[in-house]
């Protein structure tokens, strides 16, 4: 019921999510690489006035939109994404505009560091999702959409918030950077990445032309060739249980 008290003082409000961006450069996560993408939803609960979802079609539904999500990274560094589903409102058919719910979804994520064999959040991120606005789902979508199709847009939702969500921690705490600096401290961006502070700092033209090197070489470090990524040290049965809420 607590959850549910959070997720129904959203519905009110709009959501602005735009997930349909996965064929745009990803947002900068330094040098993040997706290992384990583990889907659980062991306390699954369906919200009042909602079309009924099992659990397997949710866990399908979100392994499906995080891998489209977070795949696209190819840093060289495995980092593992838990995600708990916890509770959902999939619209049903009501009076247009006054009666008409919004399709909503909570989550909890957690991330993994392989090479650390540790989390980086000790406490799970809470991530509530509604549906986009659009003139098809401005009446409730239970009225024009099917529970499939729900379902698919709140998981696509919700891959984005935690992408959102991932890109802050690592531009506040580092999260993904080999040096452990928040990328909003380095100086100088190059197509949107982190680059060597002496290239920014060069004055002369000597010094320019090496600024310039410097800032390839950055953006090589960040953007490395296409590569398979080393075999994950952490099984995916331990990720898949520590996100699993006692």
């Amino acid at each position: 019921m607590r959850r549910f008290m959070v997720l129904f003082g959203l519905l009110v409000a709009t959501a602005c999510t735009n997930a349909n961006d996965l064929d745009e450069e990803p947002t900068y996560l330094g040098n993040f690489r997706l290992g384990h993408n583990v889907v659980v939803a062991p306390n699954l609960t369906k919200g009042p006035a909602s079309r009924a979802a099992t659990k397997e079609e949710w866990i399908g539904a979100m392994t499906e939109a995080m891998t489209a999500r977070f795949t696209r990274y190819k840093g060289d560094k495995l980092y593992h994404l838990g995600v708990s589903v916890e509770g959902y409102v999939l619209a049903i058919p009501g009076v247009p505009v006054v009666a008409s719910p919004k399709s909503a979804l909570i989550l909890n994520v957690t991330v993994w560091d392989d090479a650390a064999g540790k989390k980086l959040n000790d406490e799970p991120e809470l991530v509530t999702v509604v549906e986009t606005i659009s003139p098809r789902t401005v009446i409730g979508s239970g009225l024009t959409q099917s529970k499939e199709v729900q379902m698919e847009h709140l998981s696509r939702n919700a891959a984005k918030l935690i992408e959102t969500w991932l890109n802050r921690q690592n531009d506040n705490l580092g999260w993904f950077e080999d040096d452990g600096r928040p990328a909003k401290e380095k100086i100088g961006l190059f197509s949107g990445r982190p680059v060597d502070e002496a290239a920014k700092a060069a004055g002369t033209e000597a010094e320019a032309t090496e600024a310039a090197e410097a800032v390839d070489e950055a953006a090589e470090a960040v953007m490395p060739p296409e590569a398979e990524a080393g075999e994950a040290a952490t099984p995916a049965k331990t990720v898949r249980e520590e996100i699993v809420p006692e």
